[in-house]
């Protein structure tokens, strides 16, 4: 055989070889891209808050800013991924164009195909159904408590929440622990049990001055108090005023306790989570101890306290009947380092 076609035998071969590696590669793109493709679904979504509406999800695209209204029903048309999906494609009417993706989470739903479960309930690996926004079903709760300072300190909440923008600039001065949540909660949900069918939320102006100083977004709006109402208190038998009234009593409970007074004495300084802890127990013993987990930013700053409470918790009668026989917490600190700071709040009000 000659050189030259020595060459060129061998030119056809190595042809040969990248057009299959390429054909290969195509497939597997092909692949992937069949296995997170968008899927055909039908069914009825619930929004239980505003939340948006976009035209493309992956580049946050809402051109006309259009939200959902909370208690309003969309038809599906689509999911983002067939099994665990996070997005739903809903009709719109009035939009332009009318079909625009929602997460999730923004509300309950239900799907035609009994093989559609909501992602929530298919993530915690058992068959639940939509129990994970069924409301009365809760089996505890967690109330989650917030630092003000240290949150508003360290949460990117851009501009869009007053009381955090009167803390920074100094004319709103936050001394107590207050409200971020009074969540029901489900074993076989985790984390998701929420989002249930929705009511407007309304309150007594009684209940709102109670309330404020507590949960200080209500001094100036109730966005957070309506957003914390559709995603939890829906999901429990209370009626606002009567849920909101009990959410702020358990944080009062905690906030004149010792647990809070080792916090609010430690305000501008720091302290150790293990002497945290170990004057949990001295006062209250084990069980009061497990059922709180500490939850920080940055590794240091102090935002949340958590408590674990048992179905039908207590308040006004202790620390101890408020946690009762709760489950407690698998781990005490969330992001929290050994030693933890409680950053002071503004100046005094003028």
């Amino acid at each position: 055989m000659s050189l030259s076609a020595l060459i060129q035998k061998v030119k056809t071969i190595v042809r040969k070889l990248l057009l299959k590696q390429a054909l290969l590669l195509l497939a597997g793109v092909l692949s992937g891209f069949a296995a997170y493709a968008s899927e055909r679904a039908a069914g009825s979504f619930t929004a239980g808050k505003s939340c948006d509406l976009y035209v493309s999800f992956a580049k946050g695209s809402n051109p006309d800013s259009v939200k959902t209204k909370p208690g309003l029903a969309y038809d599906i048309r689509e999911i983002n991924k067939a099994g665990n999906f996070e997005w739903i494609r809903v009709d719109v009417p009035g939009a332009n164009p009318r079909l625009r993706w929602i997460a999730r989470d923004c509300g309950s739903f239900t799907m035609d195909d009994a093989n559609r479960q909501p992602a929530s309930a298919k993530n915690n690996g058992g068959s639940t159904g939509d129990v994970c926004s069924t409301p009365n079903k809760e089996d505890s709760y967690v109330l989650a408590i917030t630092w003000q300072p240290g949150f508003c300190e360290h949460f990117p909440y851009k501009g869009k929440k007053p009381e955090c923008d009167a803390i920074n600039n100094g004319e709103l001065v936050v001394s107590n622990l207050t409200l971020h949540g009074l969540w029901p909660n489900r074993k076989e949900c985790g984390i998701n049990y929420g989002n249930c069918p929705s009511s407007p939320l309304r309150l007594s102006k009684d209940t709102v001055s109670r309330i404020s100083p507590w949960m200080p977004n209500f001094m100036y709006e109730t966005k957070f108090g309506e957003y914390e109402w559709q995603k939890h208190g829906v999901c429990q038998a209370r009626d606002a005023d009567t849920y909101f009234r009990t959410a702020v009593a358990a944080v009062e409970e905690v906030n004149n306790s010792t647990v809070g007074k080792f916090i609010l004495s430690r305000v501008g300084k720091s302290f150790a989570a293990a002497d945290f802890f170990a004057d949990v127990k001295k006062n209250y013993g084990d069980n009061v101890a497990k059922s709180i987990m500490l939850s920080c930013a940055g590794g240091n700053y102090l935002q949340e306290i958590r408590l674990s409470l048992p179905l039908n918790f207590e308040t006004g009668k202790g620390l101890e009947k408020l946690v009762g026989q709760s489950d407690g917490f698998s781990r005490q600190l969330d992001k929290c380092g050994p030693y933890i700071i409680v950053e002071s709040s503004g100046k005094s009000r003028q």
